[in-house]
This record gives C-alpha cells, sequence and structure tokens, in this order.
C-alpha cells in the first residue's frame, strides 16, 4: 500500500504524541524525502550502514529512533553526517526520527516491549526524565532466582554488563532502556529488586552495592531495538510494507 509521507507523518505522530515530550532530539520527519512511500525500513540508529540497508530494499522512508538532529538542530552539513545526509537527499529517501516518544510509548515502547520479553507484568510507568515518565516498572509473573533472570535477560536481550549481585529471589523490576543509569534512584526510591538499563555509568554499581538494589547494563542498543521493531509490525498491521533491519551494534 502506498501512502503520502505526509500521511505517515500524521500517522505516527498520531500514536507516538511527539508533541507531548521535552526532549534532546527533534522528533518527527527530519530529513524529507520523495512525496510517495511505499516501503518503509525501522531501526534503531540512523547510521550510514542501515541507510545503505534501506536503500538495497528500495526503501522510501526511514524511521529510527536515533536520528540526526539533535540539541539545537545541524549545525555543519560536513564529514560523517553530510555523507549520510547526501545518500538520503540523492536517494529522496525520508528519515523519521522519535526518541523519548518510542521509549516511553506504553504499547510500541522501547521499555513496554523489553518488559514483555523479560516476563513483567502489571507494569506501570517508571524513571523520570526532565519531568517525565518514560520507563516502566512491574513484576515477574513468579520470582526467579537471580541466576536465572540473568540467563533472561541475556537470552531474550543481549549479553549483559557484569551485574552487581542481585537478591536472591527477583520479583519486583524496574527497566528503562539505552543510557539510563541515573534511574537506579528512582528504583532505590520505589524499593524495587533490580533495575535494567543499557549501559553502565561509573558510578552506578556502587550504589547498587549501597544499597541492595540489583543494576543490570544488558547494551544501549541492544534493549533498544525493540520499539523499532515493533514499529515496523504495527506499520505492516495498517497494510504498509515496513520491516525492521537491525545493524549490529556492541555498545
Amino acid at each position: 500500500m502506498r501512502v503520502h509521507r505526509d500521511d505517515l507523518a500524521r500517522l505516527l505522530d498520531g500514536w507516538l504524541s511527539p508533541a507531548t515530550f521535552t526532549d534532546a532530539a527533534e522528533n518527527g520527519l527530519q530529513v524529507e524525502g520523495k512525496p510517495e512511500v511505499e516501503r518503509v525500513v525501522c531501526g534503531v540508529t540512523a547510521s550510514r550502514a542501515l541507510i545503505e540497508r534501506a536503500l538495497d530494499e528500495r526503501a522510501d522512508a526511514i524511521i529510527v529512533h536515533h536520528g540526526l538532529v539533535w540539541s539545537g538542530g545541524i549545525r555543519r552539513l560536513d564529514g560523517w553526517l553530510g555523507a549520510r545526509v547526501r545518500l538520503l537527499m540523492k536517494a529522496e529517501l525520508s528519515l523519521f526520527a522519535y526518541h523519548l516518544p518510542l521509549d516511553a510509548h506504553p504499547e510500541l515502547g522501547n521499555n513496554a516491549e523489553l518488559a514483555r520479553a523479560l516476563g513483567v507484568v502489571e507494569t506501570r510507568p517508571f524513571g523520570r526524565y526532565q519531568g517525565q515518565l518514560i520507563g516502566v516498572a512491574g513484576v515477574l509473573q513468579e520470582p526467579l532466582a537471580a541466576a536465572a533472570f540473568l540467563a533472561r535477560v541475556a537470552e531474550r536481550v543481549g549479553p549483559v554488563h557484569p551485574a552487581s549481585r542481585l537478591v536472591e529471589q527477583v520479583r519486583s523490576v524496574g527497566i528503562c532502556s539505552g543510557g539510563a543509569a541515573s534511574m537506579i534512584h528512582d528504583a532505590v526510591a520505589e524499593r524495587l529488586d533490580v533495575f535494567v538499563t543499557g549501559e553502565p555509568a561509573e558510578w552506578s554499581h556502587a550504589i547498587s552495592a549501597e544499597t541492595g538494589v540489583g543494576f543490570l547494563a544488558a547494551g544501549h542498543h541492544a534493549t533498544e531495538r525493540f520499539g523499532p521493531r515493533a514499529l515496523a509490525a504495527r506499520l505492516t498491521s495498517q497494510g504498509i510494507d515496513a520491516r525492521f533491519i537491525d545493524v549490529e551494534n556492541a555498545a
């Protein structure tokens, strides 16, 4: 099914409500391509590798979590950034990006999907960033021994950065994908058993050790594949040819 680029923008904005977020990213359409969109590629980051994969797939639009326009916009179009934009413009390939909106969405969001993958239920908003709750917290249907929970995260998300010591039985879990180490403070305030994010901070294991709240970092990229994948599935359900492409990233 073909859709006009502007109609696709309205559809995405309607689902993800970017205007309701205070964000460091410019959410929505970042690079305007051809008017008619027949095929969409969804991914985590608007890297050159993802753009080239989208061109191989003959896509008309890319939707990502990490776009090209951050904190005040683009100041120079040279080097690696210029090369990415040239690829997009030459092919008339539209680029859409949704940062916090694709973290926080209760159905399509990285955190909601990550919670589902880990078997976390009874979820509720958790983790405050600039006054906005963008993560989720909940409980496992059945408590898991620490080793079993670590194994589940490794199996369903990816390799876990050396974890802090966990409680013997994990029941309550807080989740915020990406670089959200500071939200361990929210997990401590709510007395959760463990907090799962993408990457650690220098001080995160010390806070974990001193409070008894476990800290797991399963990869920035790995924890943020879930939203773009869910978005591709939702677009497909609307009759739009959409596919998720994962460009591997160890970070």
